[in-house]
């Protein structure tokens, strides 16, 4: 079952309002907090930001195969992997947020265009099974927030150190 018109129209509207949030953030963090670690084996502000840009666009994909291909196949990745393979510290902040926002403003136009019934199909993800529009649309208008909150949190810790 998908969801209904005014729940999907909540999620989009989330979805379309992430970017702003993050690079809100991003932008109130100081200088010394963008790159400090608030503990080992945790992200700085600079990698959240950098790993935001590498899930948006994995996640435009993620939705183009559920809503073109007739049995499409989600795979997972490690983001801790990524974070350390692509040297997420030595990334360009800035060109991530401005990709984060180009890509989620192209993936927003395409879903707006979207009629009712593309909705509510579905797909196989390769670490947690069925996985459909709906799943899709939850997890990432939330995405840019539980990462913004993040920010803020490495902020809070930076401040009471």
């Amino acid at each position: 079952m998908s969801y209904d018109a005014a729940t999907r129209e909540s999620f989009l509207r989330r979805y379309m309002e992430g970017p702003a949030l993050l690079r809100q953030a991003w932008e109130e963090l100081p200088l010394e907090v963008r790159a400090w670690r608030p503990g080992e084996s945790r992200w700085s502000a600079h990698e959240v930001v950098v790993h935001c840009a590498d899930s948006e666009t994995y996640a435009a994909i993620r939705i183009r195969l559920l809503l073109a291909e007739a049995e499409p196949l989600i795979v997972g990745y490690d983001e801790n992997a990524w974070a350390q393979r692509f040297d997420y510290q030595a990334s360009d902040p800035e060109l991530a947020l401005r990709l984060v926002e180009t890509v989620r403003a192209h993936t927003a136009a395409m879903l707006n265009r979207l009629p009712d019934e593309a909705w509510g199909r579905m797909g196989r993800h390769s670490h947690s099974g069925n996985y459909g529009t709906d799943d899709w649309l939850r997890i990432y208008a939330e995405h840019l927030e539980v990462h913004t909150a993040q920010l803020q949190r490495n902020l809070a810790a930076w401040q009471s150190r």
